[in-house]
């Protein structure tokens, strides 16, 4: 049967294997703007990995279109850097762009040396709330300028391809958007003009590089931006850069300061899909769908219904870089699938830390974890088979030891599955998913439904431990915590623990905030039971939004801090406070609980003291690692090692990436 994600594709003139696109992504890893050997590294395994088109970047176009760890393209002294990256992804067997962008307001004067931000008008943004400057006449002349210059840079580099960045909240869709343009010249106030600069850029780059080399633009269908750029306008602006001279377009949704959820595990797989419809409806260019797209089989579908010509797979290719490779050869069980957690891509670049990933403890680090062998194998023994123990059992067994590991329950993932029960979380399940599969794939010995003890410890003899016996939640000493209505969060999201209608949850750190919005979904309708209400017209949308939101329990989230979710990364926990607010969770923060009585819990706030009437108290106060062996093993001289929350407790990204170190160390 034919495979839709591998027929050849054509952009102008340059044919593509497969119509798998690794978007341009900020990964953080360049030096003064300099291409660095990470970087090279990073690409060079996705280009092995089997993507058709690699599109790296965004690269600056002048020294205010941002900061110093993005890939330079304004100068010529960049020109070796951009020539080495193009050789090492088109010598691997990848196709080759480079995303131009101009960051705008988006832009932060402390990272550029003190200079100010620049915009078409001084409008400051949510993100950076500083306010910029407004560009000049000449200034807008400089920057047209400036990306035909860039562009002919990445063209004398080598790459195959130029993209533009219209998109995201940056320089050429503020330009567009009537929020944030304001100007009274050619370039503000009607449609034409605003979408002025970015048809200007198109047609300088195409009268720079040729009518040959091919121009793809990145741009937004919706930028949920509310009094933003209307979708009509949008859409005739996709329209006039393909007449402008743009071979490709790239459709996305969203600025990074909307408050819709664009890439977190609450979005569907591929809902975005519909963007790149309503472009590909209007155009005759290839069109690449974005967002969400994790999955071979979400790919197929979307290209398949006709929804866009090419998928572009992001982080998806940052957790797994031979996804094409595997889905062409049969081997889609193997994928590692990102899960949107944004722990180690986005949160990182929130730290000013280089991009790398929870699922894929190499990503980011190809360059200084090229796969090793041991000079002599050893026995290795895991203990635990979470997030933590699986990625041990496969490091060490790619080390060439021989591998067993022990869980004690009837199935692996750990925690994993409790990070998987709250709404939207689900994709943490494909993770232990993935790495089960990963494990059947190898000749790893697994030993499920079994306690680990001495004896099995004296029948294993092994050379080295790995153990990752993980973490039991902590009962806080708070008077009447033993009572019969007091439950732990770990037993509520597990489902082995009932709750009543009144519920105060005491922990208001990521196990509290997940557990809230777990129960704050019960009794709301179900994304199939909207629909059909929806289409047949059964209630108003403002009734079902309520309906979809509000569910039948009313829930307490107290925390002695001054506020909540403080172990979540930015990127997600933003997305999660929205949801408690319009789930209607009640938050109290610099609450203490002083005791847990029949009625409920008292709490004191301040000066004051209250009852928190409550049917179960739920507590998320923490965990306290689990490790019955260290003790054992140093006496009997086996080597052993520590990891995930045996060792501290800590995030899922720390468990992987710690069991791989581990892993990869054993000698």
């Amino acid at each position: 049967m034919r495979d839709p994600i591998y027929e050849p594709i054509r952009i102008n003139r340059l044919e593509l294997k497969n119509r798998i696109c690794l978007p341009a992504m900020h990964l953080g890893m360049c030096e003064d703007f300099l291409v660095s050997d990470r970087l090279v590294a990073f690409y060079a395994e996705r280009a092995k990995g089997g993507a058709g088109l690699i599109v790296v970047g965004n690269a600056t176009v002048d020294e205010r279109s941002g900061n110093s760890m993005y890939i330079g393209a304004h100068l010529d002294a960049h020109l070796p850097g951009l020539t080495r990256l193009a050789a090492a992804i088109n010598g691997n067997g990848a196709c080759s762009a480079v995303q131009l962008n101009h960051a705008g307001r988006y832009s932060h004067s402390l990272l550029m040396g003190g200079k100010s931000p620049v915009a078409p008008s001084a409008i400051a943004s949510r993100m950076t709330g500083e306010e910029p400057e407004a560009l000049t006449l000449k200034g807008i002349r400089g920057v047209v300028t400036s990306f035909a210059d860039a562009a002919a840079r990445v063209k004398q580099a080598g790459f195959n391809a130029v993209e533009i960045l219209a998109g995201t909240g940056y320089l050429l869709s503020e330009f567009l958007s009537p929020l944030t343009n304001t100007r009274d010249d050619a370039y503000g106030g009607s449609l034409e003009n605003r979408m002025r600069l970015g048809l200007e850029i198109v047609a300088a780059i195409r009268g720079r590089v040729g009518a040959d080399f091919p121009v793809m633009v990145r741009l937004d269908n919706n930028d949920f931006m509310e009094g933003g750029t209307p979708r009509e306008e949008l859409e005739t602006y996709a329209v006039r850069l393909v007449e402008a001279g743009a071979d490709a377009l790239c459709v996305k949704g969203g600025w990074h300061e909307a408050r819709v959820p664009q890439l977190t595990p609450n979005v569907p797989r591929g809902m975005y899909g519909y963007l790149a419809r309503n472009v590909k409806e209007k155009v005759r260019v290839p069109v690449i769908a974005s967002h969400r797209i994790n999955d071979p089989a979400v790919a197929r579908e979307l290209i398949d219904e006709g929804c866009c010509d090419m998928v572009a797979m992001g982080r998806s290719l940052i957790a797994d870089p031979y996804l094409p490779e595997k889905a062409r050869t049969g081997r889609e069980q193997e994928i590692l699938h990102c899960i949107a957690c944004s722990q180690g891509c986005f949160d990182n670049l929130f730290k000013l830390k280089h991009v790398e990933c929870l699922c894929n403890p190499r990503a980011g680090h190809e360059w200084e974890t090229a796969p090793l062998k041991a000079a002599t194998p050893r026995r290795v023994m895991v203990i635990g088979g979470g997030a933590a123990g699986m990625s041990a059992a496969l490091a060490a067994h790619e080390k060439g030891h021989a591998v067993t590991l022990y869980e004690k329950s009837p199935r692996l993932g750990g925690q994993l599955h409790l990070a998987a029960a709250p709404p939207g979380r689900r994709e943490f399940l494909s993770l232990a998913t993935d790495l089960g599969n990963q494990l059947a794939a190898t000749d790893i010995r697994l030993v499920l439904n079994t306690a680990v003890d001495e004896t099995i410890l004296a029948k294993e003899n092994p050379d080295h431990v790995v153990l990752a016996t993980g973490a039991e939640p902590l009962t806080p000493p708070i008077p009447g915590v033993g009572s019969p209505h007091v439950v732990q969060a770990w037993d509520v999201l597990a489902g082995t623990a009932r709750t009543g209608k009144k519920v105060v949850i005491i922990g208001g750190g990521a196990v509290g905030v997940e557990t809230a919005l777990f129960l704050a979904e019960k009794g709301t309708l179900s994304a199939e039971a909207v629909k059909c209400l929806l289409v047949n017209g059964g209630e108003s949308p403002e009734t079902l939004r309520a309906l979809a939101s509000r569910g039948s329990k009313e829930v307490v989230l107290i925390e002695m801090g001054d506020r909540v979710g403080r172990d979540i990364g930015k990127s997600t926990r933003w997305g999660m406070l929205q949801e408690m607010g319009r789930s209607r969770v009640t938050v109290r923060t610099g609450a203490r609980a002083l005791a847990i009585t029949d009625e409920g819990v008292r709490v004191q706030c301040g000066e004051e003291i209250k009852i928190l009437v409550a049917d179960t108290v739920v507590l998320a106060s923490g965990a306290v690692p689990v490790n019955p062996f260290a003790g054992v093993l140093e006496a009997k001289g086996i080597a052993c090692s520590v990891v995930g929350d045996a060792r501290g407790i800590a995030l899922a990204f720390d468990a992987v990436h710690q069991g791989f170190a581990a892993g990869r160390a054993v000698d």
